[in-house]
């Protein structure tokens, strides 16, 4: 007879990240960079913006906050040495809107494209890289096996992924492990957890952003920061 192996405990199983209860958020497989948001931090898996997977922010319009929610977290990795780096955003950041929010510039790095498929190539290589804390990316039209591959570029990173995509693709598969719809509501933002790995929440979640220090406006080509232009 072959050796017997023990079986694990109950306990054991359900402590693995790759088996959730139904009625419980699911245990993060990799650390996680909190919000700064303690109401949100409670209604995401690992209590934060996840690491090693995409994160989808659907903002109902440009400029509601889709930068400023992400505010604290880019502060965090910047003030630790993390790189930030920004494909394709539709504005120049100003700098010193990112500054008074914490950010430090000598961190922040912008990638122009000349189209959607190398903001895709330039958005794999930074996060495949492994020297980004933080990728962000504006990758307009994009297919499933697209962003299948980014996907699968961000596993194992532990890098804060993040894609900025209109509201309507919400209704078209995804493989990211969070997808935000964010919404104007009662003077703040409503934060609809689209999608979740673990239990649905019906309910946005409300939060109040800190003064639009036109991180998330258009900006002055003045603004010094790094432009880096990329082609695939």
């Amino acid at each position: 007879m072959g050796q017997l192996h023990p079986v694990p405990s109950l306990a054991v199983l359900l402590a693995r990240p790759d088996i959730r209860r139904g009625g419980a958020l699911a245990q993060a497989a990799s650390p996680s960079v909190p919000t700064g948001f303690p109401q949100l931090d409670a209604e995401l898996p690992g209590g934060g913006w996840p690491t090693g997977s995409l994160t989808e922010l659907l903002p109902q319009h440009e400029g509601i906050g889709e930068l400023r929610i992400l505010g604290p977290a880019l502060a965090a990795l910047s003030r630790a040495g993390k790189r930030l780096a920004w494909i394709a955003p539709p504005y120049l950041p100003y700098a010193p809107a990112l500054r008074a929010a914490g950010i430090a510039l000598e961190q922040l790095l912008i990638v122009k494209t000349r189209s959607p498929l190398d903001t895709l190539w330039a958005a794999e290589q930074a996060l495949a890289s492994g020297a980004c804390g933080a990728v962000l990316a504006w990758p307009g039209k994009t297919t499933y096996a697209e962003l299948r591959r980014l996907q699968l570029a961000a596993a194992g990173t532990a890098a804060l992924a993040v894609l900025f995509r209109p509201p309507p693709v919400a209704a078209a598969p995804s493989p990211a492990a969070l997808r935000l719809v964010l919404a104007t509501a009662a003077g703040g933002l409503a934060v609809h957890l689209f999608k979740r790995r673990g239990v649905e929440l019906a309910q946005a979640v409300m939060i109040d952003l800190p003064p639009p220090h036109a991180v998330d406006r258009a900006l002055p080509a003045a603004a010094r920061v790094r432009s880096v232009p990329v082609a695939s």
